[in-house]
C-alpha cells in the first residue's frame, strides 16, 4: 500500500474511532488506554521530528544561502520569495474577510455557547500580554546568543535562529573556496543525517497519525461543530478557495506545472500536516519532497521552505482575519472599512513569525481582538474548534510553502 493511502486510512480511522468513543470518554479504562498507550505513540513521533528541526533548519538554510550567494542568486531568490509570500498572504486574507462580510456567521450566535475553559483563556491572555513592541520584536530577530535562540526555536524564537543562519551562510560565502569546503561537507552531512532520522520516524507515521487525530475527536467529539458549524464552514471554505483557486492560478501563471499534478505529488505532506497541525514538524518531510519529487533545486528548497515555515502562513493569516470579524459580529462590534483594512494588514503581518506549532496563532488573534474592542472572553468561543481548524490551516500553510518554492524555482530557471 502506498504511503498516502496508509496515512489517509489512519487519519479516517482515527476520526471515526475518536467520534465513536467520545460518548464513553469518562470511562477510566479508556482514559488509561489513551493516556498510557495512544498518546505516547503520537508524542514519540512528534519528538523524533522536532528533534531534527533545529539542526535541519540551520544546516539547510546556511547551505541554501551559501550556494545561492556563490551563484549570485540570493538577492533574486529573496525578492521573489518576498513578492510571492505577500501576494499569496494578501489574497488569503482578502478571501477570508470577504466571506465573513458576505455570510455573517457571527450574527445571531448566542454568547452563552462560549467555552468555560477559563484556564485556556487566561493562558492566551498571558501570552498576548507578553507580546513586545514592534521595535523590540525587530531587534530581537538578531539574537544575542544563537545557542539560546536554537534552544527556544520551537517556542517562537525561530526567526532569530533563521537570522543567524542567514548571516552565517552569507559570511561563509564570502570566504575562499578552500576555506569553506570542510564547513560545507559538515553541514551536508548534518542535513543528510537529519533526513535519515526523518525516514526512520516515518515508519511509525501511520500509527502516529491515528493517535494524533484520535486525541482531538475523542476529547471534543462533534457536538461543538454544530454550534459553530457556520463559522467552521466559512474558515474551511476560505482555505479551500485559497488552495484550489489562488494556488492553482499562481502555478498556471508563473510556472509550466499543472496544478492537479503538483497537488497530487504533495498529498502525503497534506495528510501529514493535517495530522500534526505543525509547520515545524512537517518541514523535514517538505524539504525531502521538494528535492526528490518536485525537482526543486536544493538551495532554493532549503531557503524558501525554511523561511516559509515561519514567514509564509497563508492559512493562519486567513484564519485570523475571519476569526476577528466573526467575534466582532458575535459581540455586535461594528467595524468600519478602515478598521477592516487594518485587520487585513495586521493579519498579513501576524502570519509572519507565528510559531509553527499547534495553537501558535491564538495569542495574535487576542491582540487583534483587543485592539478593536472585542472582550478577551470571546476567545473561549473558538477554543473548542481550534484544534480542527489548526489542522486545516496548517495544511494550507505547508501547501503555500511548497507552491512558493515551485514558483521561485520556475522563475529562477526561466531566467
Amino acid at each position: 500500500m502506498k504511503t498516502h493511502h496508509r496515512l489517509l486510512l489512519s487519519l479516517l480511522f482515527g476520526i471515526c474511532t475518536g467520534l465513536a468513543l467520545h460518548p464513553y470518554a469518562q470511562l477510566q479504562w479508556l482514559q488509561n488506554l489513551n493516556h498510557y498507550l495512544l498518546e505516547p505513540i503520537g508524542q514519540l513521533f512528534l519528538r523524533l521530528i522536532f528533534m531534527v528541526v533545529v539542526p535541519m533548519v540551520m544546516s539547510g538554510l546556511i547551505l541554501g544561502v551559501f550556494q545561492l550567494s556563490n551563484h549570485q542568486g540570493l538577492a533574486k531568490v529573496s525578492r521573489r520569495t518576498l513578492f510571492f509570500t505577500i501576494l499569496a498572504s494578501s489574497a488569503s486574507v482578502i478571501i477570508g474577510v470577504s466571506l465573513v462580510n458576505l455570510a455573517q456567521p457571527g450574527v445571531g450566535l448566542e454568547i452563552t455557547q462560549i467555552s468555560s475553559d477559563s484556564n485556556s483563556i487566561a493562558k492566551i491572555q498571558t501570552n498576548a500580554a507578553q507580546a513586545k513592541p514592534i521595535v523590540q520584536s525587530l531587534l530581537e530577530i538578531i539574537p544575542k546568543n544563537p545557542f539560546t535562540a536554537a534552544s527556544q526555536a520551537l517556542d517562537g524564537e525561530m526567526l532569530a535562529l533563521m537570522f543567524f543562519s542567514l548571516a552565517f551562510g552569507a559570511a561563509l560565502a564570502n570566504r575562499q573556496a578552500n576555506q569553506t569546503s570542510r564547513w560545507v561537507e559538515l553541514l551536508e552531512e548534518c542535513y543528510a543525517a537529519c533526513l535519515l532520522i526523518v525516514d526512520a520516524a516515518m515508519k511509525i507515521a501511520p500509527a502516529a497519525v491515528f493517535t494524533l487525530v484520535f486525541q482531538s475527536t475523542f476529547k471534543f467529539g462533534y457536538q461543538i461543530l454544530f454550534s459553530l458549524g457556520f463559522y467552521v464552514l466559512i474558515v474551511v471554505l476560505g482555505l479551500l478557495l485559497q488552495q484550489t483557486l489562488v494556488y492553482s492560478l499562481l502555478l498556471k501563471i508563473f510556472t509550466r506545472i499543472k496544478p492537479l499534478t503538483f497537488f497530487r505529488q504533495c498529498r502525503d505532506i497534506y495528510l501529514y500536516a493535517f495530522a500534526t497541525a505543525s509547520s515545524n514538524a512537517t518541514l523535514p518531510r517538505s524539504l525531502e519532497l521538494a528535492e526528490q519529487q518536485l525537482n526543486i533545486r536544493p538551495e532554493i528548497a532549503r531557503f524558501v521552505l525554511t523561511i516559509g515555515s515561519t514567514a509564509n502562513q497563508n492559512g493562519t493569516a486567513l484564519f485570523e482575519g475571519i476569526t476577528v470579524l466573526f467575534l466582532a459580529q458575535v459581540y455586535g462590534v461594528d467595524l468600519s472599512l478602515g478598521q477592516q483594512i487594518q485587520i487585513v494588514m495586521m493579519s498579513i503581518l501576524a502570519g509572519i513569525g507565528t510559531a509553527g506549532v499547534p495553537g501558535g496563532s491564538l495569542p495574535l488573534i487576542m491582540i487583534l481582538t483587543q485592539q478593536v474592542g472585542i472582550p478577551a472572553e470571546g476567545m473561549g468561543l473558538i477554543l473548542g474548534v481550534d484544534r480542527f481548524l489548526d489542522m486545516c490551516r496548517t495544511t494550507l500553510n505547508v501547501s503555500g510553502d511548497l507552491v512558493i518554492a515551485a514558483l521561485v524555482n520556475a522563475q529562477d530557471r526561466d531566467n
